[in-house]
């Protein structure tokens, strides 16, 4: 935004910058934002419930201001769920893995040091890096949008910077990136004093879970892995976070993070969500199935879908995105247009949800063969 009024002395770096943020309409069929798309199941809901009643009349006072019963929590569900033992001390929560990363950024970021990303990606890393005044590098990844180590490794030496960022799963693409890749990378991160940020929002979604950067977490003190309940706890409303990190990297975060950043409503939904995790977790297989029921149908129609690790695909070519985004739309099915040239997102719905997606594009690729 550019015709900021004269009176208003916003930072000249943040003049030229819009706001995050997905379309919210109102249309029968939402694909555009990689929400789960399951309901919480009423054990669940009776939980929070009651555990949100149990706590009420102590709302006068601050929350835990270090999180420990849920960092605890937390610790638990990631060593089950990877087996890879992790200790209350290496994880961290905060308001959604945004705000990790904005804690990652104030703490080793600023004007003094430089973060580098590889585009297409998170558009989230650049914007915060930028609104906390970390020199951004916009590094690139293959024609395919797979991150290969030797070209990861040659950008990295090149710009030196102290914090680099990996998503894997990718947002937007959904491709991953291998742990020897990831491995080779930290080594070179190693080498410079540098942090490797790897953003694991979709990794439970993955095929192969054994790539996820946790199993590094013995090898390298620079990993910082970082998740969230957003999408595979279908709690995007609950605003949750998490990191794992060595502890000295929590010890950092703590100077920056705001005093009782974390409600004590906030803890506690988190809480009941991981008691209920093998619930909340049986979502995953059925989403999974609808990915590669798009992938496969959109194929057939004769697109090229990117083989997809998360709960979503990107699919193209489109000779005009916006149009075709349009055309989705007037056919009552909302997706995502991520800014990337001849590519639309969609997100895996339910079974019913994804049929919408799928008539429409099809009827849509009639209409303009």
């Amino acid at each position: 935004m550019s015709d900021w009024p004269k009176w208003l002395p916003i930072r000249h770096d943040l003049r030229e910058l819009s706001p995050y943020g997905a379309p919210q309409l109102d249309v029968p069929t939402r694909l555009n934002t990689n929400e789960n798309p399951y309901s919480l199941n009423e054990s669940l809901v009776t939980d929070i419930s009651e555990s949100v009643r149990a706590i009420a009349k102590d709302l006068n006072r601050y929350p835990d201001r270090d999180a420990l019963a849920l960092r605890a929590a937390l610790a638990d569900y990631l060593q089950s769920s990877s087996g890879v033992a992790i200790s209350s001390q290496k994880t961290w929560a905060a308001n959604g893995s945004n705000e990790v990363i904005q804690q990652i950024l104030q703490a080793f970021g600023g004007h003094e040091h430089a973060a580098i990303g590889f585009t297409p990606s998170y558009s989230m890393h650049a914007l915060i890096a930028r609104t906390t005044g970390t020199n951004w590098i916009d590094g690139h990844r293959d024609s395919d949008f797979t991150l290969n180590a030797a070209s990861a490794i040659s950008q990295i030496k090149d710009s030196r910077p102290q914090i680099i960022f990996i998503t894997s799963p990718n947002n937007p693409t959904g491709t991953s990136v291998s742990i020897e890749t990831k491995r080779a990378i930290l080594e070179t991160a190693s080498e410079l004093g540098a942090l490797v940020v790897v953003d694991e929002a979709y990794a439970e979604f993955a095929r192969t879970r054994t790539d996820s950067a946790l199993h590094l977490l013995g090898e390298f003190p620079n990993v910082l892995v970082t998740r969230t309940m957003s999408k595979a706890f279908a709690m995007a409303g609950t605003r949750l976070g998490y990191l794992v990190a060595e502890p000295a990297v929590i010890d950092a975060l703590m100077i920056v993070r705001l005093p009782y950043h974390l409600s004590a409503v906030t803890q506690t939904v988190a809480l009941a969500a991981l008691r209920h995790a093998g619930e909340l977790l049986e979502t995953i297989e059925a989403i999974k199935v609808q990915r590669d029921r798009i992938t496969a149908e959109l194929t057939r129609m004769g697109f090229n879908p990117i083989p997809s690790d998360a709960n979503f695909v990107l699919f193209g070519p489109f000779t005009d995105s916006k149009v075709a985004w349009k055309a989705l739309l007037e056919h009552g099915v909302l997706i995502r247009d991520v800014g990337l040239p001849g590519f639309l997102r969609v997100t895996a719905g339910t079974a019913t949800e994804t049929t919408a997606f799928l008539e429409a594009i099809e009827e849509i690729r009639q209409e303009t063969r």
